[in-house]
């Protein structure tokens, strides 16, 4: 079953955050992933408290592959320049159709 990882950011840093942004894409492709939502200004129909800046949805094959990614990806020096310079929250949304 196809496994999505939904990720709500807001960026600190511009600049290094592209860092992330320019390499990601490659290791997620790795993985068999890709993106369904890229980078997009969410329009907010109704929150309680904060929102995201942007919203970004991946597409993996299975729960394994995404967990192969996450793993991959922390073991990564893109963990840490994503630490600093983005604030997110990501879900895994497994068991889908």
């Amino acid at each position: 079953m196809k496994t999505y990882l939904q990720i709500d950011l807001n960026i600190r840093d511009f600049e290094q955050s592209m860092v992330d942004t320019d390499r990601v894409p490659e290791l997620i492709s790795k993985h068999g992933g890709r993106y369904l939502v890229q980078g997009l200004e969410p329009v907010v129909v109704e929150a309680e408290g904060h929102f995201p800046e942007r919203s970004v949805i991946l597409e993996f094959p299975s729960q394994s592959t995404a967990d192969a990614f996450l793993k991959e990806r922390s073991a990564s020096d893109l963990h840490d320049i994503w630490a600093q310079s983005t604030s997110a929250r990501i879900l895994m949304l497994s068991g889908c159709t």
